[in-house]
């Protein structure tokens, strides 16, 4: 993909668009974002928006995207270490070491 600042954007949109789908109570991953929009090598692009969305869109449920592992990655970009994990708590997923427990379990892929 084209590093411009419109694809760029635009890359941006479509993952936040996607993230506004994850379902209460379930996580997805960068990966699995990037492969639903035909990018499956651009997982860091996908962390680059999940960074950003905090100041474009702070309603957005950015804490349901995780890496592949089920690891809270993304915790430090929530203005507190532990809001991440305290959101997902909130909707009954079990965090262990910054890691979502029972990760299958909790799992929405984008492209069913």
């Amino acid at each position: 993909m084209p590093h411009n600042q419109n694809s760029t954007h635009t890359f941006f949109e479509k993952v936040y668009a996607i993230v506004r789908e994850i379902p209460y109570g379930r996580i997805t991953t960068y990966g699995a974002i990037a492969a639903f929009l035909g990018s499956r090598g651009s997982s860091r692009m996908v962390g680059w928006a999940m960074n950003h969305s905090h100041a474009s869109d702070p309603s957005l449920p950015a804490h349901r995207v995780v890496n592949r592992n089920g690891v809270l990655t993304g915790k430090h970009h929530f203005g507190s270490p532990n809001l991440m994990r305290q959101l997902l708590k909130n909707e009954g997923i079990k965090i262990e070491d910054d890691k979502v427990l029972n990760f299958d379990q909790h799992f929405w892929d984008p492209s069913f």
